[in-house]
């Protein structure tokens, strides 16, 4: 694998357009820009605890986004983390998980109910196991989206993830702190989620409706870097190598069509070779997301685009 990371670093020109400076103190500085600033915090932010969010990456992400485009595209939504930065004026949200666009739809059309009905909760261990053993299809749309909130927030590291029955099955996280709902920042998602259209399904659907113009944010289950480094039990399905494939040829159709398509993934040679005909840049993201403090650290992530932009790493 060292081989291969400096064999793309020494080549990098051949397969990118990227303009990437490597002295210490534009370093030094891209990944100062990595943490949150005072304005950053002011904005909406992710509601929800996600494997694989991008708050930490959004100052580079900031920097990847077309000039100008028409309406905005994101088919793996999660934690929603560049359109809540972006805040586009038309916005296509859609993602697999139907209790993650349920409990969006929530957010959007009945923010106050739910902020009430989470602060009817307490954390704890019993409590927990409570929750998650109620069955989504047998409760209303408001104490739905609470149960979706509740144990994303207390689960072991926010993970989603559900069996083959695609139900939900991460342990207790055993926090010592957890807020279940910060009021503020819910309301202003639900400003932006209203103008906003919210719809269940698989990318390649939604997708269909994307024309020139437009820009698509893709965000898929990353190719997995090692045994346990993918989440693609998001779903009852899973999210294979021939998914990325496909992946890959749907990114082209967008592109051919005259959208803007950027692909956050693994930075791993097979990924580089599916999109080698792309624009490539080599990222260092945070990760928290380990079992093992050993664990965590920064990892190297790719972006991909179809049209020239220039990021400082």
């Amino acid at each position: 694998m060292k081989s291969f990371i400096e064999s793309v670093q020494r080549n990098c020109g051949a397969f990118s357009q990227l303009s990437v400076r490597s002295n210490a103190s534009t370093a030094d500085q891209s990944q100062a820009e990595l943490f949150l600033t005072a304005r950053d915090r002011q904005r909406a932010k992710p509601f929800l605890k996600w494997a694989g969010g991008k708050t930490h990456l959004l100052p580079i992400l900031r920097r990847c986004l077309p000039d100008a485009f028409n309406r905005y595209f994101e088919p793996f939504l999660g934690g929603g983390a560049l359109f809540l930065d972006t805040c586009p004026v038309q916005a296509i949200l859609s993602d697999l998980n139907p209790e993650l666009i349920q409990c969006y739809e929530v957010v959007r059309d009945s923010p106050e109910q739910l902020i009430e009905s989470l602060r009817n909760f307490t954390v704890g261990k019993e409590e927990f196991y409570r929750v998650r053993a109620l069955r989504p299809e047998a409760l209303d749309g408001i104490m739905r989206a609470t149960r979706f909130i509740y144990l994303n927030k207390t689960c072991f590291n926010g993970i989603y993830r559900v069996n083959k029955q695609g139900l939900f099955n991460t342990p207790f996280g055993s926090y010592e702190r957890v807020s279940l709902v910060d009021p503020e920042n819910l309301r202003r998602v639900s400003r932006l989620l209203r103008g906003a259209t919210l719809r269940w399904g698989g990318y390649t659907s939604v997708l269909k409706l994307a024309a020139k113009g437009d820009f698509v944010y893709l965000d898929p289950p990353y190719f997995p870097v090692s045994k346990f480094s993918d989440f693609k039990r998001y779903t009852r399905e899973s999210f294979h190598e021939s998914d990325h494939k496909h992946l890959a040829v749907v990114f082209r159709s967008l592109a051919e069509a005259g959208c803007y398509v950027l692909l956050s993934n693994s930075f791993h040679e097979r990924v580089v070779s599916m999109f080698a005909d792309f624009h490539q840049a080599v990222v260092d993201v945070p990760r928290y997301v380990n079992c093992k403090a050993s664990g965590r650290g920064k990892i190297k992530e790719l972006l991909i685009s179809n049209y020239p932009h220039s990021i400082r790493l």
